[in-house]
């Protein structure tokens, strides 16, 4: 358990409660309504007696407490060293955390310790003050509403301008990169930041659009799998990030639907094929296609 059981829910009902008794606030009724809010509804079966009848020693009768100072959470030595682990992430320096001093303890543990598989080794340049200025700016843009005006320079090798409204940001984890999807501009819905070179807020006179593009539904396939060679975990593993739903046929066999989107297509038909066959496309017949296209031009091409 990393969390201390002073982060429960138990815990925190008894804190705001106590906190009212130090501020003076507290009476019958809100001890009552706190009790019954805060926690689960039989909480109030266990919480309030216990401090009504001096089991904590934290209430008076009057229902004021001998405590001076309103209670807090202290962090734990093992919760430091994990907050300390998470902070080491590149990730984290894209957004403007305040300072917390954790040289008192060492990481729980470090980027070096982690090994990950099929992700592609060119990610975004996290360390960029440059790439972290555009990150809060588009980040800040998002949460105002504010339209941004974005730069890059295309296959051309020419410096191009769009004037968008953000909408939201997708993060992939097997390309390590963060994804704008926008709207106002036919030409670049979905934006790379890295390949961003500049971007700012912008009047909303520049925007053409500023209704988001409705979201396309998901592609589908119906897999059916054989686990032997411990396949079942490995192909829950390979499709962790996919939305997916197994039934069980029988002893060994199982029938998996997986949801992915029309881009992933390819990812997809080729971490299919890499389990030869323990797993086989029942449906839709236009994948069982690309599956057999694929091969096809594989035997083109014998080792």
């Amino acid at each position: 358990m990393l969390f201390h059981e002073i982060y429960g829910m138990y815990y925190r009902t008894v804190e705001k409660i106590l906190a009212q008794a130090v501020a003076g606030t507290l009476t019958e009724e809100s001890l009552r309504k706190t009790a019954g809010e805060a926690a689960y509804g039989e909480s109030a079966l266990t919480i309030l007696p216990a401090l009504k009848n001096g089991k904590w020693q934290l209430l008076h009768p009057d229902l004021t407490t001998p405590l001076e100072h309103t209670p807090g959470m202290p962090v734990t030595v093992l919760e430091k060293r994990w907050l300390k682990s998470l902070l080491a992430d590149p990730r984290v320096t894209l957004f403007a955390l305040p300072e917390v001093d954790l040289s008192d303890v060492e990481p729980l543990f470090t980027p070096e310790d982690w090994v990950v598989f099929d992700r592609y080794s060119d990610g975004d340049p996290y360390d960029d003050p440059l790439y972290r200025k555009r990150f809060r700016i588009i980040l800040d843009a998002l949460h105002t509403k504010q339209p941004l005006q974005v730069s890059m320079v295309n296959r051309f090798g020419k410096q191009v301008r769009w004037y968008v409204m953000p909408e939201r940001l997708e993060y992939s984890e097997k390309d390590d990169k963060f994804r704008l999807i926008t709207s106002g501009c036919p030409h670049c819905a979905v934006l790379n930041l890295a390949k961003l070179t500049y971007a700012a807020p912008c009047s909303i006179d520049r925007i053409r659009n500023t209704e988001p593009e409705k979201p396309t539904e998901p592609c589908r396939i119906v897999l059916e799998l054989t686990d032997e060679r411990n396949a079942l975990e490995r192909v829950m593993l390979h499709f962790a990030h996919f939305r997916k739903t197994a039934r069980k046929l029988e002893e060994n066999r199982y029938e998996l639907t997986v949801e992915y989107d029309r881009d992933d297509e390819t990812e997809l038909v080729i971490r299919v094929l890499s389990f030869g066959p323990f797993l086989k496309v029942v449906e839709p017949e236009a994948f069982v296609e690309r599956i057999r296209e694929r091969l096809c031009r594989q035997q083109m091409y014998p080792l």
